[in-house]
């Protein structure tokens, strides 16, 4: 069985940069274009439109994705059946994530704790669960860490999908720090 590439974590984690790196490496992205890049992502979000939905009515439907690689969010990962999988899974700074989602949406969170506690509980089970999983060889990245060293962190990921024989100069040329614009420093 030919393994499925999958980028997950948290929304606003980071995944849709390290969708954006492996395309720019060679890695074809499983992408419908239903979602248009906006202000929050102006260099687009590379999904398939309600992959979470389409996974728990049917979850074989991620089948349909051997050679490309799937975003996936941390929640969705509970709807792929047995198979064999190959995992990114991106991790931030969780205050970052909450300012990100805030800015994306034009309010403020006014339960702000309890969404940051469900949020790490949530990226904790999830990190367990599939940590667990003998299907899944994982590879758990640190968005913060990609932005302050590109080449470093982008060479784990590359060295981890070494069968796909990416190009990692045009990974890391895809990272773009003006990007990172909800930041929190020492936290």
């Amino acid at each position: 069985m030919k393994p499925i590439y999958i980028v997950s974590g948290l929304p606003r984690s980071g995944t849709s940069l390290l969708m954006q790196s492996l395309k720019e490496g060679g890695l074809p992205v499983a992408a419908d274009g239903i979602r248009k890049p906006d202000e929050s992502n102006p260099k687009g979000y590379l999904e398939v439109e309600s992959i979470i939905d389409k996974l728990r009515d049917n979850p074989e439907f991620v089948f349909n994705f051997e050679d490309q690689v799937l975003k996936v969010v941390a929640y969705g990962l509970q709807y792929l059946p047995s198979g064999n999988y190959k995992v990114v899974y991106m991790e931030r700074n969780i205050e970052e994530v909450l300012d990100s989602m805030e800015k994306m949406m034009g309010s403020t969170d006014e339960e702000r704790e309890g969404t940051k506690l469900a949020f790490e509980k949530l990226n904790e089970k999830t990190k367990s669960d599939i940590s667990q999983r003998q299907d899944m060889d994982v590879l758990f990245i640190n968005y913060n860490e990609i932005l302050s060293n590109p080449e470093e962190h982008l060479a784990k990921v590359h060295s981890f999908f070494e069968d796909k024989n990416l190009d990692l100069e045009k990974m890391v040329q895809a990272v773009d720090n003006a990007l990172y614009r909800q930041r929190r420093i020492n936290e």
